[in-house]
């Protein structure tokens, strides 16, 4: 018998409770989680990350068990693909959740106006507040309200650069 749930949000709900449990024992985080119908059949992407980072293994275990899990508790009532995989390096934050992930990290903020003759912020993300996200930029902090942020971006954080005799 299926009890698949009809709303996206509902079912999305459902199903991070589920990987939940997965993501703790392995020690990994819940970034995000989306639930989309292309054609007939749905997509369910899981974006994953720890400490140190993401790899392979990571994906290919949590995708293997949560896929088990899934179709053990029959949630899911149509056909669907699961991708599991690492936030990216550049991602753009939309969610409330990502933009909490992504305290400490470096982000890149545009806005929609200027703030002091600027409208646009890098630097690590140091909070996260109902009424604005504050940036360190240096030894400056820039607060950037809410209802001026156009967009959201993790930013990569460059590596030392290699010339091509190094190995």
């Amino acid at each position: 018998m299926t009890k698949g749930i009809g709303a996206p949000q509902e079912l999305v709900a459902e199903i991070e409770a589920l990987a939940g449990l997965l993501l703790r024992g392995y020690g990994l985080e819940l970034v995000d989680l989306e639930f989309r119908r292309q054609g007939r059949r749905g997509l369910l992407r899981v974006f994953i990350d720890k400490p140190g980072g993401v790899g392979i293994e990571d994906c290919r275990r949590l995708s293997e068990e949560l896929g088990d899990l899934l179709d053990v508790s029959d949630l899911v009532a149509e056909s669907y693909d699961l991708e599991v995989s690492s936030p990216g390096l550049d991602r753009e934050l939309k969610k409330e959740r990502e933009l909490r992930w992504a305290v400490g990290k470096r982000v890149r903020l545009w806005t929609v106006e200027a703030i002091e003759g600027r409208r646009e912020f890098a630097g690590r993300l140091a909070a996260v507040a109902e009424e604005a996200l504050t940036v360190e930029e240096g030894a400056r902090r820039w607060a950037v309200p809410r209802a001026l942020l156009a967009k959201a971006r993790l930013e990569e954080v460059p590596g030392p650069e290699r010339t091509p005799r190094q190995r």
